[in-house]
Formats: C-alpha cells, sequence, structure tokens
C-alpha cells in the first residue's frame, strides 16, 4: 500500500480537525496573495499615490509577524478552534468591506486586521496538526502548506477578469497605459516595489472599476472555512448553545492514537506534553527555561535561521523576478515576464503536493538536504544562463519546486528532535514570516544600488548561509541526542 494502515486509521480518526485546518490554510492562501494584482484598482479607490498604496503591504506583512508571534498562546483546543474561527471569519469580512474603504489609511488598518489573523492562523494550524500526529506529522504537514498555494493561485484567477486595463482612474490616457499598467502591477508584487516616483498617475478623476466585486466573491468563497471550524467546535460540545450527546472528537482520538502508538510514554511526560507550544514571548521567560541543555536552544535558533533564508528567499524571488527579467540583459516582454511569479506559485503548489508521498518514504532531514542542495544548484544555474529567456522560466520551476516542502520538513524534523515539548513551531513560523519580510526589503535596496544581477546574487548567499547553517543545526541534533541518552534531564520548558 501506499501508506500504511495505522496511517490511514489515524486520518480517519482526526478526519474532521484536519480537513478544517486544511481549509483554514486555504483562507491564509487566498488572503496572502490578492493584494499584488488588485494594488493599482485599489490606488484608484483611495485616490492615493503609489508610494502611499504601498504601505499597505508593509501593514499586512508587520501585522502577520505579530500574529504569528502570539498565536502560540492559544493553547487549549478550546482557544485553539475559537481564534481560527475568529480569523477565518475576519478574513471574510476583510474582503468584504475592503471595496468600502476609500481612503488609504483605513485600507491599511483593515488589512493589518488581516494580517493579523493571518499570523494566528498559521501559527495554530501548524501547532494542531503536529499536536495530532506528531511522529506522522510530516505527510500531513505538507498537505496542509499545499492548500496555502492552493489559496494563492485561486486569488489571482478570481481577481484578474475584474481589473483594469488601463488607468482606473480616468483622464489623459496615453497610448500605451494599458502596457504601462502591467508593467507597475507586476512591479508592485511586494512591499519594497522600486523606483515608483517615475510613473506619475493621476490622483482625481471619475473612478472605474469593477474590482469590488472580486473581493466579495473572495468572501463568499471564503465564508464556509469558518463555517467548517464552528461544525467541528460544535461537534466537541465547545457551543454552549449546541451541546451534543457524542463524545468530543479530541477524547476519542487521544484514546485512539495512546492505544495505537508503539511509544511507551512517562505519565509525567503526558501530563505536559505540549505544554510548551506558548507564544513567542512566553517562550523566553526565564522561568520556563531552567535546566535545559544549550542544544535546546540551538535547534530552535538554527532551525528558524534556515527558514529566515529560504522563506526570505520565497519573497526576493516572487517580489523582483519580473523586475529582473524586463530589466538589462534580458530584456524581456513585460507581458511574458508577468507569467513569472504564477510559474513560481504553481512549482511550489505542485511541489507540495508531490512531496506528501516523498514525506512518507524518506525523513524530514534526508529531504531537507535534497531541497537545499537543489535550491543552491538551481540559483548557480540561473547565474550561469544569466541571459537565457527560456532557462529562467525552467529555474523557476525548479526553484519553486526545491523550496516548496523546506518549511514542513524543517517543522516536522524540529519538532520530532524536540519530542514535541518546545516551542517550535512558534519559533520556525515567526522566523520564517520575518525572513520573508526582511529579505524583500533588504534585496530590493540592494537591487537598486547594485543592478537587478545582484537580485541573483542575492539569491545565492542567502541559499549557502541557509545551507551551512542546516548543516550545523544537524550536529547540534547530534549532540542534543547525546544529551538525551545521557540521562533523563530537563528537556522540555515548563509551564
Amino acid at each position: 500500500m501506499l501508506l500504511e494502515e495505522r496511517i490511514i486509521t489515524l486520518f480517519k480518526r482526526n478526519l474532521q480537525h484536519t480537513l478544517t485546518y486544511w481549509s483554514v490554510f486555504f483562507s491564509f492562501g487566498l488572503c496572502i496573495a490578492f493584494l499584488g494584482p488588485t494594488i493599482l484598482d485599489l490606488r484608484c479607490q483611495t485616490q492615493s499615490t503609489l508610494q502611499e498604496i504601498t504601505w499597505v503591504f508593509f501593514s499586512q506583512q508587520f501585522c502577520l509577524l505579530i500574529g504569528s508571534s502570539i498565536g502560540g498562546i492559544f493553547k487549549t483546543l478550546f482557544c485553539s478552534l475559537t481564534g481560527l474561527f475568529v480569523s477565518s471569519l475576519l478574513i471574510s469580512v476583510v474582503f468584504a468591506i475592503i471595496p468600502l474603504c476609500h481612503n488609504v489609511l483605513l485600507l491599511a488598518v483593515v488589512m493589518a486586521v488581516a494580517g493579523l489573523a493571518m499570523g494566528v492562523i498559521d501559527t495554530i494550524a501548524n501547532i494542531q496538526l503536529v499536536k495530532l500526529y506528531q511522529k506522522d506529522s510530516a505527510i500531513f504537514l505538507q498537505a496542509l502548506h499545499f492548500f496555502i498555494g492552493l489559496g494563492a493561485l485561486v486569488s489571482p484567477l478570481i481577481a484578474d477578469p475584474f481589473l483594469s486595463e488601463t488607468n482606473c482612474l480616468q483622464g489623459n490616457n496615453t497610448s500605451n497605459a494599458t502596457e504601462i499598467m502591467h508593467h507597475i502591477r507586476h512591479t508592485l508584487v511586494g512591499p519594497s516595489a522600486s523606483n515608483l516616483s517615475q510613473y506619475k498617475l493621476p490622483m482625481e478623476g471619475e473612478v472605474v472599476t469593477q474590482v469590488s466585486y472580486a473581493f466579495w466573491i473572495m468572501a463568499l468563497i471564503n465564508l464556509p472555512v469558518p463555517i467548517a471550524v464552528f461544525l467541528l467546535m460544535k461537534r466537541e460540545r465547545m457551543v454552549p448553545c449546541c451541546r451534543s450527546s457524542s463524545p468530543p472528537l479530541l477524547t476519542q482520538d487521544e484514546m485512539a492514537m495512546e492505544t495505537q502508538s508503539t511509544d511507551a510514554q512517562d505519565p509525567s511526560s503526558k501530563d505536559s506534553d505540549m505544554e510548551g507550544h506558548g507564544s513567542l514571548f512566553s517562550c523566553c521567560r526565564g522561568e520556563h527555561l531552567q535546566g535545559v541543555p544549550i542544544s535546546f536552544f540551538g535547534i530552535h535558533i538554527l532551525g528558524g535561521l534556515v527558514l529566515f533564508m529560504t522563506d526570505g528567499i520565497v519573497g526576493e524571488y516572487s517580489g523582483f523576478v519580473y523586475s529582473y527579467a524586463v530589466a538589462d540583459p534580458m530584456k524581456m516582454a513585460h507581458k511574458t515576464a508577468g507569467y513569472l511569479a504564477s510559474v513560481f506559485w504553481a512549482a511550489i503548489t505542485v511541489g507540495r503536493l508531490g512531496a506528501i508521498p516523498l514525506s512518507y518514504r524518506f525523513k524530514p532531514a534526508g529531504l531537507l538536504l535534497v531541497n537545499l542542495s537543489g535550491v543552491i544548484v538551481t540559483v548557480l544555474l540561473l547565474l550561469i544562463f544569466y541571459k537565457s529567456t527560456a532557462f529562467l522560466f525552467v529555474g523557476t520551476w525548479f526553484l519553486g519546486m526545491f523550496l516548496s516542502s523546506i518549511f514542513p520538513c524543517m517543522l516536522a524534523y524540529t519538532e520530532d528532535i524536540l519530542e514535541y515539548q518546545g516551542c517550535a513551531t512558534t519559533v520556525l513560523v515567526t522566523s520564517a514570516g520575518m525572513g520573508e519580510m526582511v529579505c524583500q526589503v533588504m534585496v530590493g535596496s540592494i537591487i537598486q544600488i547594485k543592478g537587478s544581477y545582484s537580485f541573483l546574487l542575492s539569491g545565492m548567499i542567502i541559499g549557502c548561509l541557509g545551507f551551512v547553517l542546516f548543516f550545523i543545526l544537524l550536529f547540534f541534533h547530534r549532540t542534543h541526542k547525546q544529551h538525551l541518552a545521557g540521562g533523563p534531564g530537563k528537556t522540555h520548558i515548563t509551564e
């Protein structure tokens, strides 16, 4: 069989929980990808400058980072499901009210709320899925992150028919207005858009845009997600007015997992199981870190740094591959270059889907080694064939494939090392979000100073740093195993 009967049985027993967590990650992907394509229509709606509208990106990314940091405070199942319900419902509300925001500051506040909701979803769903499946979580984490890519692919497809081909503020349009709008739209993929001052778009006139329909459609598409979370809460008897006579799902699941488990656990360790999964701030409190070995800290820090680098590459590549393609020496046509980011995200989505069976056959450490090596080789080949338009598409595809499964593999790997008793999920999610934001800003500044060729060179340096950090992580893993073998010692964060 493709999967062991034990894993299939475990999946069936946790089916409603698992599908619910996957659905909220679809919400996450839906929300993370819509801003880039619609940003010019939102500029018209708010009648703001290009420089002002890019602050909307920053508000979303910054609050996503805060949401990821605090998401770990929702420790119990009740708090976690409540957090997911509120966050997924907020995303639908945000989609519904974005067309009503005619001021750029109000739009930035709304997107900040969406960012907080996305960050909470990111941390809670990862923690709860690891909590359910533990040593078997790698397969289900790959599927979880596949749904981000699926949402990120669906969102631009919904928005595309409603986007303005020319300037949506009616005025004196130039003959090549359509081409200029396509160029600016693809340049504004990331929060650190460059050279915006050269584009003088009108700020007054009649607003002609139909993008509101795209947001309302996405609000409706997302609405089943909070309903699914609510149904799970009802099934778990967490809704006071909807008490059910059937026993809660989690109690049945935990009993089944304890019966099926082949690893004997100490009763005291069961009592403290998963207690360490607090927020990033609670993880750093001194009273929780007494007696913890140095390898425990090293694994958290190095795992976070590896994801800082790899998610940084995801952010900077998706944000600037278009700008790189249309600049010297490639000088690709604007319309052709606009497909590169779509190819990249499609590769990430397909890669996560393909990694599901691979996660069952191979250990996370082996997959991480192959993926990190593949990232370096791909970027190196892109540097060598820097004038080839065809290879840029091929390299973009393979880079997306190699980067796709690094995060879920690293999460499964570090949690397994720490026996699911650390703050690994919160630290890794926060580090990844921080890397995506920081590296994008940093590489954007370097490109403006040094030119477009530094785009790939920066990616090569970041990739090599991630590879080196991973080997140091392997060393800390070995040290941690030796510490555990030497005595029972305190290896988890106490509450």
